[in-house]
């Protein structure tokens, strides 16, 4: 019986091994300087709404005064600083799960439908 001969890849010049391409790819982690300018540099978004939101919104008799949106955006931006995903903000008689990444408001309820309800997918909450 042969024994099979084994021969490594080669390297070949202008290309990286996967160590050198996986330590490239955590050096650009939001603690690198270039992530910290960007961050600085782009305009940062306001708090929006999707259409299924705005509909409790509307259905609930939940107002939002822009007192209350402008506590909502610090609060997202807080759990975002933080590393947050999604997240649930309790704002007076209201609950809102936001999507932090995208800066959306995904739904919203009174205090009637918290009751009893059991908020899922969310990875922080943040009361104001």
């Amino acid at each position: 019986m042969v024994d099979p001969i084994l021969i490594p890849n080669p390297l070949q010049p202008g290309r990286t091994d996967r160590a050198n391409q996986q330590k490239n790819i955590s050096s650009l982690t939001s603690d690198s300087p270039f992530a910290r300018v960007l961050d600085q540099k782009l305009p940062v978004q306001g708090v929006k709404f999707s259409q299924h939101a705005q509909d409790r919104l509307k259905a609930r008799n939940i107002s939002l005064s822009p007192n209350d949106l402008a506590r909502l955006e610090g609060a997202v931006n807080s759990v975002a600083q933080k590393g947050g995903k999604e997240s649930l903000v309790m704002m007076g008689d209201a609950a809102l799960v936001v999507s932090i990444k995208n800066r959306t408001v995904v739904t919203a309820m009174d205090r009637a439908q918290m009751q009893g309800n059991v908020f899922t997918n969310i990875d922080s909450a943040v009361i104001i």
